[in-house]
């Protein structure tokens, strides 16, 4: 069911107005260097879950806001965002360091006292206490060039030379939040906590994920596939969702 849309306009952080009529609704933050179009591959809903991409300033069409210097800053605007949409169950997603924002996000929404999240899912991240970490951090900017070429490519566009220096900005800038991120005592969440794994992952092994359970109750899914394949929206990944998150079939 792909539903209706909600009869208000969508705010700077939602590409289209969320759906009504749903289940549930999952709200994704793209990883570092990339905006919401990163997901689109991913279906607008599965099984009567509402997938709702989510647009930090920065980036695409939010190119001239500025970006936040830290995922504390991003968790307090993004909890504002969503505040009007958590009128059915739901969760975050968040893959590699977008991980780490999902979980300040509910965190925060923790402390303001309003419904939390069914889950918090955690892809390709290790716990905050036990970062900063990944190789990514200590690149040179023309080898995070490289390495943003092979993520366009991934998402199935094609490398643009003219525009390689502004998508360098965002992500230099996505990596400098991610190394000011240190937290050696993390919050421990109400919410449930799955941390999701991926089979040929070299950038982070889901061996080294184990840390999170000091974060929450934790449930560890081991999926097939490298660290990018979480971008192409495989069912695997939206049955993980869909067995945690209220379905309409």
């Amino acid at each position: 069911m792909s539903g209706i849309n909600v009869g208000r306009p969508p705010n700077k952080w939602f590409l289209r107005a969320p759906l009504a009529e749903v289940s549930a609704r999952l709200f994704c933050i793209p990883y570092s260097g990339c905006g919401a179009l990163m997901y689109r591959r991913w279906p607008d809903s599965y099984r009567g879950i509402d997938i709702c991409r989510l647009q930090p300033p920065g980036r695409e069409n939010r190119f001239r806001e500025p970006i936040f210097a830290t995922y504390q800053e991003m968790a307090v605007a993004l909890a504002d965002a969503v505040e009007p949409h958590l009128d059915v169950p739901y969760g975050f997603f968040g893959h590699c360091g977008s991980a780490l924002a999902a979980y300040e996000a509910t965190a925060e929404i923790e402390r303001r006292g309003w419904p939390t999240p069914s889950a918090l899912f955690i892809s390709s991240q290790v716990a905050p206490q036990d970062g900063p970490a990944g190789r990514w951090l200590e690149m040179s900017r023309s080898e995070l060039n490289d390495e943003l070429d092979t993520l366009t490519i991934a998402m199935g566009g094609v490398p643009v030379a003219e525009l390689s220096d502004v998508y360098l900005d965002i992500l230099e800038a996505d990596i400098a939040a991610n190394k000011r991120y240190v937290m050696p005592n993390p919050q421990r969440l109400a919410t449930l906590i799955i941390t999701i794994g991926w089979s040929e992952d070299h950038e982070v092994d889901h061996r080294q994920m184990g840390g999170w359970a000091a974060c929450g109750e934790t449930r560890f899914v081991l999926l097939d596939g490298p660290h990018q394949h979480f971008i192409s929206g495989p069912v695997e990944l939206l049955e993980t969702f869909a067995a945690e998150l209220p379905t309409l079939d």
